[in-house]
């Protein structure tokens, strides 16, 4: 008896604390109040309980105020009526009960997002987006029904993507006409569950999306070395598994905190707001030059303004003049591009071929600025001045960095200037036309100067090729207007480790422009040492190492394993009997792709080369040229079906030679003299 009197007793507290426990999940506590209500005990939970409701019945939404209700306001007067007995709260119903924006699966791979007005969707991973009804916007591109699906990535390297539904027109109609209307659009595209799930929830000028799963030979060859599966999509355990976790696993992406999502300041909003309007204009043609320190956001700033133009406009012009961090090609190139489609990724994922492109062959140019230089004037006279042109820069703003960048700002004579600037970056003076007229260059004088001395300013662009349409109106060099943008980036780059996740970003890119010799979905991967190289004799190109002085004979054991430009220069090469053909200079030359030297054939005098670049164009590629781009390490190491012994690795490397550190004449340091007594698999070169 006496223990059925105590599990009479302990049957309210159990109840009671069901319910505190049902209620935690929707209060936002501090780590004391939620110590305090661990500690409780269970008649202090009872009275806890009671205060809530007394909150709730006196009108007090304590839910959505995200804290407790005070002691003060909550205190019972002495002269009140007893409190009534407690009653569970009336669960939400329709759409408030539902996540915002709701997510339904809607078959294999396949997901339905719906999506309230000025609600936003971030995620991480790959996926087709498709919108079925409204209009959405993705890196500031607008996808409209009816559309065509666009293929957006979301990496973790960058910031997340959000699809936010935007404000779009339509005639004023009832709700049970949108209802009808929208019933009527995805009739063709879902089931009958489906549309009536969407149109219980549907609200006026809301946007319905469909996400579906994502294969591509670049991403599957990417993610399939060990080490980079996590760049799109993390795998971290989760507590809450529900039909959205399923259907967004299904398709190969996570809800992500819209916190991790991409946020511009509104500078930044309001420069492209100025920009596109210029470019829109009749005879609208501006070249906008964007310049600022590292990590400052340019290219996440180019990115945005491609997508925004190419909603009002066909094409973008696009000269790349950072050669450590290029945005469609491999790094290491200065080139010109004409832009179509829009930018939904990171540059790893949209490598494309550009209309003019030079092979400069390192990550910098501080220790050649002057065929830096040489090579933009070079590629910059092809631009046909039709369409508007963006100018990325580097992040090198300090010393000769600062000078060279006003050297380019005469050489390209930009008519707006976009200056990043960001509290922790260092001091960059406003580039305003004042400014640039009277400081010197690296190579150019100030305005003041070039009047004293009697210096024209087309002695120093005589070399400038302009197209024949362009000669008979001569370019006339003007200010420019400045636009400041600040800059408000939660990067995670130090100078500690900001050059090794550059290196990262590089590598990334020569893996993604590797991925287009895989064969096409569903096909399988093929492992770059099962894939047929071409045979290149060696008389039928000319080669030259570009960053270094190596000696003749030495030149085919840097050439092997290396990462090359494929280049077609004027001379004729075909004159030579046996080769290799040496060239004395590097020459400014068209760079029509890039290949890996797989290896070199001695006896029959031949350079194995694996490229992408079709037949048509290799048959132009007389010159070979080999710079400071290295081949990711992972291309060696982690090659699947790989048998015996790999090749271009090894164990046994002497540390004592000259050269053999990272950096060429540095001290040892505590890894160093670690990795002689352990020793790391290093990369060799060998000739076959």
């Amino acid at each position: 008896m006496a223990d059925s009197q105590l599990l009479l007793k302990r049957g309210p507290f159990r109840s009671t604390w069901l319910r505190a426990r049902k209620t935690r999940t929707q209060l936002v506590l501090s780590r004391r109040p939620r110590r305090r209500l661990g500690t409780l005990r269970w008649c202090g939970r009872r009275r806890l309980r009671r205060r809530l409701l007394q909150a709730q019945a006196a009108g007090a939404d304590w839910r959505e105020s995200g804290c407790l209700v005070s002691r003060a306001a909550t205190r019972r007067p002495k002269t009140a009526a007893p409190s009534p007995a407690p009653a569970a709260a009336p669960a939400p119903s329709g759409p408030a009960s539902l996540p915002i924006p709701p997510v339904r699966p809607a078959g294999p791979g396949r997901a339905l997002v719906l999506l309230p007005l000025e609600q936003g969707f971030t995620f991480s991973g790959i996926c087709r987006v498709t919108c079925l009804y409204g209009q959405v916007q993705v890196f500031g591109f607008t996808i409209s029904q009816g559309q065509p699906p666009q293929d957006v990535f979301s990496a973790y390297t960058h910031s997340r993507l959000t699809i936010n539904a935007v404000h779009y027109s339509m005639p004023e109609k009832s709700k049970k006409e949108m209802k009808r209307e929208a019933r009527a659009l995805l009739r063709s595209h879902l089931n009958r569950d489906d549309r009536c799930w969407l149109m219980k929830n549907f609200s006026p000028l809301c946007s319905i999306v469909m996400l579906e799963q994502l294969k591509t030979p670049t991403v599957n060859f990417l993610v399939s070395h060990p080490g980079l599966s996590y760049v799109f999509v993390q795998e971290s355990p989760t507590f809450q598994i529900n039909s959205e976790h399923v259907a967004l696993r299904s398709v190969g992406i996570r809800r992500e905190k819209k916190k991790n999502g991409l946020r511009l300041t509104e500078s930044a909003l309001s420069a492209m707001e100025e920009l596109v309007t210029v470019s829109c204009e009749v005879d609208g043609c501006p070249v906008i030059l964007v310049c600022g320190s590292q990590d400052v956001g340019k290219s996440t700033f180019n990115r945005y303004l491609i997508n925004q133009l190419l909603n009002s406009i066909s094409c973008v012009d696009y000269l790349e003049c950072d050669l450590g961090q290029t945005e469609f090609t491999p790094p290491g190139c200065i080139s010109l591009l004409n832009i179509t489609e829009p930018v939904l990724g990171p540059p790893f994922t949209h490598q494309r071929t550009p209309q003019k492109m030079v092979y400069y062959g390192k990550p910098a140019c501080k220790n050649n600025c002057e065929n830096y230089i040489e090579i933009i004037k070079y590629v910059f006279s092809s631009y046909k001045r039709e369409s508007p042109l963006i100018i990325n820069t580097m992040g090198w703003v300090s010393d000769k960095g600062l000078l060279l960048l006003i050297d380019l700002i005469r050489l390209l004579s930009p008519s707006h200037v976009v200056q990043f600037s960001s509290g922790r970056s260092k001091y960059m003076p406003n580039l305003t036309p004042d400014y640039v007229d009277d400081m010197d260059g690296l190579y150019t004088k100030s305005k003041s100067r070039v009047r004293d001395r009697g210096f024209q300013l087309a002695e120093f662009t005589e070399s400038l090729e302009f197209a024949d349409e362009e000669k008979e109106s001569p370019v006339v060099f003007t200010g420019h207007k400045l636009i400041c943008v600040q800059s408000d980036f939660a990067f995670r780059k130090t100078p500690r480790n900001r050059e090794s996740h550059n290196k990262v970003l590089r590598d990334l890119a020569v893996l993604g422009y590797l991925g287009q010799l895989q064969p096409p979905v569903p096909k399988p991967l093929c492992p770059l040492h099962g894939l047929t190289p071409y045979q290149v004799p060696f008389n039928a190109v000319a080669l030259r190492i570009i960053h270094a002085d190596v000696a003749p004979t030495h030149i085919l054991y840097a050439v092997n394993a290396s990462w090359v430009g494929l280049c077609k220069i004027l001379d004729d090469v075909r004159g030579y009997a046996n080769g290799p053909i040496l060239l004395a200079q590097t020459p400014i030359c068209d760079c029509l792709g890039f290949g890996i030297c797989r290896g070199i054939d001695m006896e029959k005098r031949l350079y194995h080369i694996l490229t992408p670049v079709s037949p048509e164009e290799l048959r132009n590629v007389n010159c070979l040229l080999v710079g400071a781009i290295s081949i990711p390490q992972c291309v060696f190491k982690s090659q699947h079906g790989l048998e015996g012994t790999i090749p271009y690795i090894t164990t046994d490397y002497n540390f004592k030679l000259p050269g053999a550190s990272e950096k060429i004449g540095a001290r040892e340091t505590e890894e160093t003299r670690e990795e002689k007594v352990h020793p790391k698999p290093k990369l060799y070169r060998k000739i076959n």
